[in-house]
């Protein structure tokens, strides 16, 4: 086992990880710029090192000084946590090849899956379905590209192969706007990821997100960890996520389940990662796969009993999996809701000093947060600063909890999405688990036109 990790992140995955190795008796490094100098996680670290100014693209993307970093605190493994550099194939053969072991997928595999056109390529030899679409990139020809979105049938949507975070994806409905369509996602997608390759697909009217959890060791020994339904989303950003998913029969989660195991073992994977779909009418939509820890992962910790940053350490050491699918066992019901500085309604980053803070509790309920009691939230990251997750033995108990747990919950001096939290666990359609992936933007522009009338 290691002895000593650096943590290449920030906010609460930092904490997070820091908690993980602290139980297994494993140090950590901290590496924070100077905008996070007085954060939780640093202050708890074995040590720290300054990386930076604030600036993203000056710190926690500066590969050579996070390398630099675990060059002068001879840490042995980095963990990239979510986010940032966590699937960036360049960083991991970097931290590989300094000599260091990185604590997710192989830089090769995080290539094939990170481009989706040939992640989609593996998954379809791997027998996990797919949402019907172009047979990889869209040619030059404008033609040719109108044959294709004829062949797959408005509406279509383009995605670019390297895009992700709901970026470098367009929506067509007529062949007339679909020049144009691709045109832009292409230069969007060469200026945001580098790569110009664009895609086609069926768009779905109605769909709830699914995905599924998996671990991998190198030796080919894989098991799934059931659903999440996140479908809760907004601008392609999730908020709420549960598990499992409401009105999936654990016959069909297992036979999906299956299909993604199996896809594992044909491409080697190794570690923690997640395959995302569309689901509608009761078929699963391969869209793309995330090669590291998910922001939503407590709600598959807290039914099925396995830390999941654990394993991801302990398989990155060389360990075997130390379960069996057999051992796998979904118990109960758990929501996450992500707490973020922002106005409620409005969507608008809320920075600045925490003034009163106070942190939920009771019977099922979990916080991962890093703010505290006059903390100053900067304006330069995402705007996530707590993810509170409720456990009950059915879900109508985790919804509970978690309303409760939300209105006990104090944080004052910036604006934060708890209201509108609250405004949709009591939302009939969500108790019942009749929502789509439309369902909350539809939702906030109906109830922002109704404020504007009132006003």
């Amino acid at each position: 086992m290691f002895e000593k990790i650096l943590i290449a992140n920030r906010g609460e995955i930092a904490l997070r990880v820091q908690r993980a190795c602290r139980t297994m008796g494993i140090k950590t490094v901290a590496i924070h710029s100077e905008a996070d100098a007085d954060t939780k996680y640093v202050k708890l670290a074995d040590e720290s090192v300054c990386i930076g100014p604030a600036a993203s693209a000056q710190s926690y993307l500066n590969i050579p000084a996070i390398i630099s970093a675990a060059e002068v605190t001879d840490a042995e493994a980095i963990h990239p946590g979510y986010g940032f550099l966590s699937e960036n194939a360049d960083f991991a053969e970097r931290v590989e090849k300094s000599g260091f072991f990185f604590i997710g997928p192989r830089p090769e595999t995080i290539r094939l899956m990170g481009d989706k056109v040939s992640a989609k390529h593996a998954m379809q030899r791997a027998g996990v379905p797919c949402v019907p679409g172009s047979e990889g990139a869209l040619p030059d020809s404008l033609d040719e590209v109108k044959k294709i979105a004829k062949d797959i049938g408005y509406p279509v949507i383009i995605k670019a192969a390297g895009g992700g975070g709901g970026r470098g994806m367009r929506v067509v409905y007529t062949e007339a706007a679909l020049s144009n369509a691709v045109t832009t996602t292409r230069n969007e997608a060469q200026t945001a990821f580098g790569n110009p390759v664009v895609y086609a697909e069926k768009y779905l009217e109605n769909p709830r997100h699914i995905e599924i959890q998996i671990l991998a060791d190198e030796y080919g020994n894989v098991v799934h960890l059931g659903e999440r339904d996140c479908s809760m989303q907004r601008r392609h950003q999730k908020i709420l996520e549960e598990a499992p998913a409401p009105g999936i029969s654990v016959k069909l989660r297992n036979q999906i389940g299956e299909r993604c195991v199996e896809a594992c073992k044909q491409i080697s994977y190794r570690g923690v990662g997640t395959f995302e779909f569309l689901y509608e009418n009761n078929e699963f939509y391969f869209i793309e796969m995330n090669t590291r820890l998910q922001v939503e992962h407590p709600v598959t910790e807290a039914v099925t009993g396995v830390d999941l940053v654990q394993a991801q350490i302990r398989v990155a050491a060389g360990e075997k999996l130390a379960v069996q699918q057999k051992d796998i066992i979904t118990r109960g019901h758990a929501i996450e809701c992500r707490i973020n500085a922002e106005d409620p309604y409005k969507l608008i980053p809320s920075a600045g000093r925490i003034t009163q803070y106070h942190a939920p509790g009771g019977p099922g309920i979990r916080v991962d947060s890093h703010i505290y009691h006059n903390y100053r939230v900067p304006p330069y990251y995402d705007s996530m600063i707590a993810k509170v997750i409720a456990y009950g033995d059915t879900r109508d108990l985790a919804i509970a909890r978690m309303r409760i747990a939300l209105t006990e919950m104090v944080i004052e001096g910036i604006k934060t999405n708890i209201p509108l939290h609250l405004d949709l666990l009591a939302d009939s359609n969500f108790v019942t688990g009749a929502v789509s992936i439309h369902y909350l933007e539809n939702k906030l522009s109906l109830d922002n036109k109704k404020r504007l009338n009132t006003q």
